[in-house]
C-alpha cells in the first residue's frame, strides 16, 4: 500500500539530522531529514530517515506518484529533505527535477559508489526497499553534492545529441544488413529503412542548429568548440548538451575524471598491472571523443608534436589516442573557461613573454 500508509519505522543506523553540512566552502543543506530513493522504471522506493526513525514506501513513476510523495512527507511533517537517489538517466533525472522545484536538496550520485558503500557494509540483501534505506546511510555518511538542474533548452540539446548518436547506430546497422550475404530478399526493405533514418537525422541536425543559432550563449560557446582543429559540430553539440554547466568543474582534471579519461593504476606488492583508462564517467561524452582525436593527430598542431612525444617514449597505438581525447577535453574546457578562441601559438607566446619578464622585469611592467 502507499499514500496514506506510513510505512514501517525502525531505529536508524545514524542520527540523520546534520547542521551545517558543508561542499566546497558553502552550505548545502541544514537540519534536513534524508530521503534515500531507489528509482525504478514503473515505480520508486524511499526511505526517508527522519528523528531516528526510518520510514519506507513506494510510488508509481509518474507525475500522480511525485505528488503522493509530496503529500506522503507533508503528513510526517517534512517541509524539506536532503534527497539521495543513483544516476539512472531519465528516470532518475526526472523525478530529481521535482524533487528539485519542490525546494529539496537533491543529490544524483554514480550507482558505483552506492555499491561500494553498501560492499562496505557487508550488506547482504538486495531488495527495493533495502537499497532505498543504504542510499539514505550513504547520504548521511558522505553528504553527496548538490544537484542543479540543467535548463529546459540544455536538456532538450542533450536529448537531441544523443538521438543523433542513437540514429546514427541505427543506420550502420542497416547498412551492414544490406551488405551481408541473403540480404537481397530484404533489400526493399532495408533500403526503406535507410532512408528513413537519413530523414530522422537531417531533421534533428535541423532542429540542433537551430536551438543552438537562436541562443547566443550557445552559439558563442559553438564557435569557441569549433576554433580547436578536431573538434567539429557533433562533438561541439555533444559537450554544450552534456557539460551544461562547466564551473560545476574545479580544473580540467575533475572534467577528465568526470569524463573517464583519468589513468587507472594498479600496483600491489610485486603485482604491478599496466595502466588503464578508468571509464568510470561519462560514456557519452567519451565515446564521441575518439574519432575526433584521430584526426585531432594530424589536424591539430599542439596534439600533433603531444603524440609524436608519446609515441617516442614508447607509447602505443591506442594510448596515443586516449591520451589525445583527454588533451583534446582539456582544451575545449580552456577555451569555454577563457572566452577565448584556440590558438595554437598562445603557448608559445606565454611561455617566451614569461621567459623575457624573468630576463628583464623593466621591459614588462
Amino acid at each position: 500500500m502507499t499514500g496514506r500508509n506510513p510505512g514501517r519505522a525502525a531505529k536508524a543506523t545514524a542520527r540523520i539530522c546534520q547542521t551545517g553540512r558543508r561542499y566546497r566552502g558553502k552550505e548545502v543543506a541544514v537540519d534536513l531529514a534524508v530521503l534515500g530513493i531507489d528509482v525504478g522504471k514503473f515505480e520508486f522506493h524511499c526511505a526517508l530517515s527522519v528523528k531516528d526513525l526510518v520510514h519506507t514506501n513506494h510510488f508509481p513513476h509518474s507525475a500522480a506518484g511525485f505528488e503522493r510523495l509530496h503529500r506522503w512527507l507533508s503528513n510526517r511533517h517534512v517541509s524539506r529533505v536532503h534527497a539521495c537517489m543513483e544516476s539512472t538517466g531519465g528516470w532518475s533525472e526526472e523525478l530529481a527535477t521535482d524533487l528539485h522545484a519542490h525546494g529539496h536538496t537533491v543529490s544524483i550520485v554514480n550507482p558505483l559508489a552506492i555499491k561500494s558503500f553498501g560492499q562496505s557494509e557487508l550488506s547482504r540483501t538486495k531488495t527495493d526497499r533495502a537499497d532505498a534505506a543504504l542510499i539514505a546511510r550513504y547520504c548521511v555518511t558522505m553528504h553527496p553534492a548538490p544537484w542543479e538542474p540543467p535548463s529546459p533548452l540544455q536538456q532538450r540539446l542533450k536529448r537531441l545529441a544523443r538521438r543523433r548518436v542513437a540514429l546514427d547506430e541505427m543506420r550502420v546497422q542497416e547498412s551492414n544488413r544490406l551488405g551481408a550475404p541473403g540480404s537481397s530478399d530484404v533489400r526493399t526493405s532495408i533500403e526503406a529503412t535507410l532512408s528513413f533514418l537519413d530523414r530522422q537525422i537531417d531533421e534533428i541536425d535541423s532542429q540542433i542548429r537551430s536551438l543552438i543559432d537562436d541562443d547566443p550563449t550557445l552559439r558563442s560557446k559553438r564557435e569557441l568548440l569549433t576554433s580547436i582543429p578536431g573538434i567539429g559540430e557533433r562533438l561541439a553539440v555533444t559537450i554544450l548538451g552534456e557539460l551544461p554547466n562547466l564551473s560545476e568543474f574545479r580544473s580540467a582534471k575533475a572534467l577528465a575524471a568526470f569524463t573517464g579519461l583519468c589513468p587507472r593504476e594498479f600496483r600491489s606488492g610485486k603485482s604491478v598491472s599496466t595502466s588503464w583508462l578508468s571509464k568510470a564517467g561519462n560514456v557519452h561524452l567519451r565515446r564521441m571523443l575518439y574519432m575526433p582525436a584521430v584526426a585531432a593527430i594530424r589536424s591539430n598542431p599542439i596534439l600533433r608534436d603531444f603524440a609524436s612525444r608519446l609515441r617516442s617514449s614508447g607509447k602505443h597505438g591506442k594510448q596515443i589516442v586516449a591520451a589525445v581525447m583527454r588533451r583534446l577535453l582539456v582544451l575545449a574546457y580552456g577555451v569555454l573557461k577563457s572566452q577565448r578562441p584556440f590558438d595554437p601559438e598562445y603557448r608559445v607566446w606565454a611561455t617566451s613573454r614569461t621567459s623575457q619578464a624573468a630576463i628583464s622585469p623593466t621591459l614588462n611592467p
